[in-house]
């Protein structure tokens, strides 16, 4: 396994639409297991290719506190199930050391396949509804910080580019 960079926003690679994973191979399990060795790293609960610059359409999710409850969702595809938006504080290892609260569906049901590419579905709430709608933004080339406005937005950005340029 290898820790991946992780692309930090403003990086516009983290805008580019992840495509479909055609086939669920050894390069795509490698890509997972990777994946979950920069997660559990950063550290963090969910990952999303495109934050390491893998734009297909690859999501990892552990929401213990153990890391015991590793999940995969290749291809995921999501219906809201309840329309009641709830409000959530989230940060994203693409946006270091940043909390907002955002709104977002409460209940989804999500189509995807695991790791070994067996499709499944599942009803999903609380913290890992919200992660994984979080990550699937990220796949579209979306940021939490689009649901900011555009002032918080543009002084996560600032705060963000100094430190990157700090650290260069």
């Amino acid at each position: 396994m290898a820790l991946l960079p992780i692309l930090e926003f403003p990086d516009p690679r983290l805008r580019t639409v992840a495509v479909p994973v055609t086939r669920v191979d050894a390069r795509i399990q490698q890509l997972v297991d990777d994946m979950f060795e920069t997660m559990y790293a950063a550290p963090g609960i969910g990952l999303a290719a495109s934050q390491v610059d893998v734009h297909e359409r690859v999501i990892v999710i552990d929401i213990s506190e153990d890391h015991s409850t590793p999940r995969v969702f290749i291809n995921p595809e999501i219906t809201i199930i309840d329309e009641t938006l709830g409000r959530y504080d989230e940060g994203c290892l693409s946006v270091p050391g940043f909390y907002e609260t955002v709104q977002r569906p409460s209940r989804v049901e999500v189509t995807a396949m695991n790791r070994d590419g067996a499709v499944f579905k599942e009803e999903l709430d609380g913290l890992m509804g919200i992660c994984l709608q979080h990550e699937i933004d990220h796949l579209e080339g979306k940021l939490f910080v689009d649901y900011l406005s555009p002032l918080k937005r543009q002084r996560i950005r600032s705060k963000l580019v100094k430190d990157q340029k700090r650290r260069e």
